[in-house]
């Protein structure tokens, strides 16, 4: 909360910190929480079904940050999307992407996001993802919290985070069709009921249809097309939210929705295109890459932004060996990898592992250790790893949320762990 005689950033700083290591009041409201997700998905047992049996979805603390500090993350998430408009980049990155992803009919993406560790030097950008999900589980997060310091100041409500989503929907289908609006939205994943996520689906569609939209949930494999049209169990779908995780739709359940996407049949939201152009990890190998941000010329403060991505490399053989030397300052990522599969720890690779991450399809990334955050389970002080992402949408920050986890990553297995809301000071 900052104003007329607010405290510098530094001493925000301080105070973020003594928070984060000193503050174990439990903020989670579950009641409340409970009630706000019951009545908004319209199913009295909601929570009960959905909600409880994930232990470790939500933790029961929240994460402080300092205004400066998001402000800062905010202005990295548009480096990078100001940078991906760029002639020489979007030719870099389309040269490694698959033939569908040079398909372009306008979307921008919904929710994108933008992960962080936060360090002694500031945030560094660790990884961008196209679906990334929690989203609308997040923003009820926020609703359920109750004060317990001076210093917290309340994230945005539910409320103007779905209104804000709404738009964006709409704004993707005026990027492609230019006029209109859609009448039927698909939430499309594979095998949706045995997705983790699953109750966010619901949410979405809960969102779409109390302002007027036919939205659906269905599985990628159950989608026809037909004489120019996408359906679903018959009925014409008009744009799709897109959380499968096979980035080209190059699998063959996922035929339907590539050629309708090739066609411009339907809007396709998130798509291939915008796959390729952020959240392709090799990408970060560009972003990263100081010389070759200045050889195509970019603005001095964008430039300042892109310093925040960690140095990555595409792992080959030329420099497996001289990787494996150094691989105790590094963390190594599959190209095609999403929500931290076979990823690695330098310091904890094998012998049989490193052999094929050094087969190729890998980048190695400069190590930033992720910021703590200390919490009590039965009066017992723990600690547990941080990282925070920005939900965003065409460089706007839609919400903020931090994740708690033991491990390499996110896992939502860690006691006292999950996603927690962000309380901005």
């Amino acid at each position: 909360m900052n104003g007329p005689g607010s405290s510098s950033p530094d001493r925000v700083h301080d105070i973020t910190d003594r928070l984060n290591r000193n503050c174990f009041c439990i903020t989670l409201d579950t009641p409340t929480l409970r009630e706000a997700l019951d009545q908004e998905a319209g199913d009295p047992a909601f929570f009960e079904t959905f909600i409880r049996p994930k232990a470790h979805l939500f933790s029961h603390v929240p994460v402080f940050l300092s205004a400066a500090t998001v402000d800062e993350m905010r202005e990295i998430a548009v480096a990078v999307e100001t940078t991906a408009q760029l002639a020489a980049y979007k030719a870099a990155v389309l040269s490694w992407a698959p033939e569908i992803a040079r398909v372009d009919h306008g979307p921008l993406g919904v929710l994108m996001g933008y992960d962080f560790h936060l360090g002694e030097d500031g945030p560094r950008l660790i990884e961008i993802n196209t679906n990334a999900g929690g989203a609308f589980l997040n923003a009820f997060l926020a609703r359920a919290q109750r004060a317990c310091c001076a210093e917290m100041d309340f994230p945005a409500t539910s409320q103007s985070f779905e209104d804000a989503a709404f738009g964006m929907f709409q704004n993707e289908w005026i990027r492609q069709r230019g006029t209109g609006a859609p009448q039927r939205i698909a939430i499309v994943d594979d095998n949706p009921p045995e997705q983790y996520l699953y109750p966010e689906f619901l949410l979405a569609r809960q969102v779409l249809v109390g302002r007027g939209i036919d939205a659906v949930i269905a599985d990628a494999g159950h989608l026809r097309y037909e004489d120019g049209r996408l359906s679903v169990d018959g009925k014409t779908i008009d744009l799709v939210y897109n959380r499968v995780t096979d980035f080209a739709l190059d699998q063959p359940e996922h035929k339907a929705l590539q050629e309708a996407y090739r066609d411009g049949a339907v809007v396709v939201t998130p798509n291939p295109h915008n796959h390729a152009l952020l959240a392709d990890k090799r990408n970060l190998s560009l972003l990263s890459n100081s010389s070759t941000i200045d050889a195509w010329g970019v603005d001095p403060g964008i430039r300042a932004g892109l310093a925040a991505v960690p140095r990555t490399v595409l792992v080959d053989p030329d420099n497996a060996d001289a990787l494996w030397k150094s691989r105790k300052d590094l963390f190594f990522k599959p190209t095609g990898g999403h929500g931290g599969k076979a990823v690695y720890r330098g310091d904890k690779l094998t012998k049989g592992v490193w052999a094929e991450i050094a087969g190729g399809e890998y980048v190695a990334q400069t190590l930033v250790r992720p910021s703590e955050r200390m919490i009590k389970i039965d009066e017992i002080q723990q600690t547990r790893k941080m990282d925070v992402r920005l939900y965003t949408y065409d460089g706007q920050v839609l919400l903020v949320a931090a994740r708690l986890y033991q491990g390499q990553t996110t896992n939502f297995r860690t006691p006292g762990g999950g996603f927690a809301p962000v309380f901005v000071i």
